[in-house]
């Protein structure tokens, strides 16, 4: 089984992303989700990003590297959006990463310094998000899969950013199963070499 530190989006833990985080401990995995926001959520993506400014996505990104500073090495690092941030870079820049799952957003892998060899990753998007496809998120997935042996992107059809969040009006009950299955599949699958699933 697997160890995952699961990062939440721009309206903060929110029930949805916890019960997303259920479905996989159903699964025997182990789960945690830190708090970026200390408590707070948001009811819209615009307060939850005012937010995000006056603290800085940099601080977001740090407090994510805080959150799993006493955890084992050997993680699969998941984010939700804006969660993507802190998962990425951590997947990229600390030692043991055993995968990366990277929820509605991507970031290009030179702003971390290159995907590191041997780490598995999956991106899961809506193929008409006007965030993860218009913002340039999509085209940071395609060159990171074209560059990276083994990576995935996984494309939904309509335009839903957060379509896995069971407790939001964008949420799309049937890519959703599809984005478990294939979360659920990545996290039992074995990698080579050192780098193991399962």
């Amino acid at each position: 089984m697997a160890e995952v530190a699961l990062f939440h989006h721009a309206l903060g833990l929110t029930p949805g992303v916890v019960a997303f985080a259920d479905e996989l401990r159903k699964a025997g995995h182990t789960v945690h989700t830190p708090d970026l926001f200390e408590g707070r959520t948001f009811d819209t993506i615009e307060d939850g990003l005012g937010h995000v400014q006056e603290a800085g996505f940099g601080e977001m990104i740090e407090r994510g590297v805080r959150a799993v500073a006493d955890l084992p090495a050997d993680l699969v690092y998941a984010g939700f959006s804006l969660g993507v941030l802190p998962a990425q870079r951590l997947a990229q820049t600390r030692p043991g990463a055993r995968g990366a799952l990277l929820f509605y957003s991507c970031v290009p892998a030179g702003e971390f310094g290159g995907w590191p060899e041997g780490v598995p990753v999956q991106v899961h998007g809506m193929d008409a998000d006007p965030i993860f496809a218009g913002e340039g998120d999509l085209d940071a997935a395609r060159a990171l899969v074209a560059e990276t042996p083994g990576a995935e992107l996984f494309l939904y059809p309509g335009d839903r950013h957060y379509f896995a969040d069971s407790t939001l009006p964008s949420y799309d009950p049937d890519a959703a199963a599809l984005l478990l299955t294939r979360v659920l599949d990545f996290l039992s699958r074995p990698a080579s070499g050192a780098q193991r699933l399962g």
